[in-house]
């Protein structure tokens, strides 16, 4: 009698740090659908984990996903370098830390109450809903998208009328 090896059971839907993934796509591009996770610390988390990039995410086992998750949470831990984290140097703490899912959300909304309360330019910046980093506002910038209208400050080629 020959025994049967345990089937791989596949999810077609996967929960990695309360964010839902598509079970069909392979682990490097899956992870990125995770809010802070950008293609160059998913590689990193992979080859950490000695994990297949092309394998499809839905046949991890939850031993794996757990894993998954506490690299992601704690990448010191694993010796992922720090150039890799998305905030370094904090601002209350100085430490680097890397934070992803709905956690940064609300980190970037207090950084950018701290520049309001302490009235930088860029606060002021954010304030009036203009571009914060240098950006042109002469051509190409619209108002914001949650005005009724959405209109072009930029002003186009007008001809003389012909007499």
């Amino acid at each position: 009698m020959i025994k049967m090896q345990k089937e791989e059971e596949f999810r077609e839907i996967v929960r990695i740090l309360r964010t839902d993934i598509d079970g069909n796509k392979p682990i490097y591009y899956a992870l990125t659908k995770i809010k802070g996770i950008s293609y160059m610390f998913s590689n990193a988390v992979i080859k950490v984990l000695g994990l297949d990039p092309k394998r499809k995410i839905g046949t991890l086992s939850e031993e794996e996903i757990k894993k998954i998750e506490d690299c992601i949470l704690n990448p010191r831990k694993y010796k992922i370098p720090s150039w890799l984290y998305n905030r370094r140097k904090d601002f209350e703490t100085g430490e680097d830390k890397h934070i992803s899912g709905p956690d940064l959300d609300i980190t970037v909304e207090f950084d950018i109450r701290r520049l309001r309360k302490i009235r930088s330019y860029r606060g002021f910046r954010h304030v009036w809903h203009l571009p914060v980093r240098g950006q042109r506002t002469k051509s190409g910038y619209t108002f914001p998208p949650y005005r009724k209208h959405r209109r072009t400050l930029t002003v186009g080629v007008r001809r003389k009328k012909k007499r």
